[in-house]
């Protein structure tokens, strides 16, 4: 009885204390996101004697020059040009090659597993000198599915890990069941498989969505044309373009503007990413 009370203790203890980190996490999440709300509706004077403090009025006019300097309207066009291209390679690419690696045995078929997840740990920011001489060499800089292209790439390895994690574990039985009725390969994995998958490719969507909106570094490098910048790129221009200026108003408003669509993305899709996430982790 008393090991009991002392079990309950320590589990009641240890609930506690993950309860603890995780509020005290996601309070140094949140505080800059309010943050920059509010200080998106401040006027430069307010916002130089107090930071931290509330505005006396809203400035809406913020939104209105933010969308002006910073040309977001045209940055923002770009980056669901470059969001719409990337995800359909990435459906198109990753969705058969985990099928594949993950319901087939064939020769070279863990290797490619295992440099795919070894692909997971290469990050851009690393070879982003080859990557420009590389694609300068195919005629892809200033590019807008070049840069889709290369977005793919970069998310192509975590995307098969996820996926072939959550296929590796369906039944064969549906597979079986399918080929009994005359379904070939091809339609077993269109009308049996992708459906039961929708969950895990919901994930990739999702997630493949969100890098290539935030995405900065490669964008920078690779876009050299003030027409084809992407919304990040955008942004960061404002700050450069007003150097010692700076209309934080606007720029905070600016902020704001950008976070937008990435909330939304999330909160429609936070069911199918949160469960996505831990059955193809479980799986993998």
């Amino acid at each position: 009885m008393v090991y009991n009370k002392k079990d309950r203790f320590k589990k009641i203890l240890g609930t506690n204390l993950v309860r603890f980190l995780l509020i005290f996490i996601a309070f140094f999440m949140v505080v800059p996101l309010l943050w920059s709300v509010v200080s998106s509706f401040k006027t430069n004077t307010e916002y130089m004697l107090n930071a931290y403090a509330l505005p006396k009025s809203l400035q809406w006019d913020n939104y209105a020059r933010a969308w002006a300097k910073s040309n977001i309207g045209r940055g923002t066009v770009n980056s669901l040009v470059v969001v719409v291209l990337k995800i359909l390679l990435l459906l198109v690419t990753a969705v058969p090659c985990s099928y594949a690696l993950s319901r087939f045995r064939f020769f070279g078929s863990k290797l490619l597993l295992t440099i795919f997840m070894c692909a997971v740990f290469i990050s851009g920011n690393y070879i982003i000198v080859p990557l420009f001489l590389e694609m300068k060499s195919l005629h892809m800089l200033n590019s807008l599915p070049g840069l889709s292209v290369v977005y793919t790439a970069f998310t192509l390895p975590f995307s098969i890990f996820l996926l072939s994690g959550y296929m590796r574990d369906i039944p064969h039985d549906y597979e079986e069941a399918a080929e009994i009725d005359g379904c070939n390969t091809f339609q077993t994995f269109m009308n049996v498989i992708v459906p039961i998958s929708r969950s895990g490719i919901s994930t990739i969507t999702i997630l493949g969505i969100l890098n290539a909106w935030n995405e900065y570094p490669i964008a920078l490098v690779t876009l050299t044309s003030d027409a084809k910048r992407t919304l990040p790129v955008g942004l960061a221009n404002l700050y450069v373009v007003q150097q010692y200026a700076t209309d934080w108003g606007a720029l905070y408003a600016a902020l704001v503007i950008a976070l937008v669509p990435t909330i939304i993305v999330f909160l429609i899709g936070e069911k199918q990413l949160l469960s996505g996430l831990s059955v193809g982790g479980l799986k993998g």
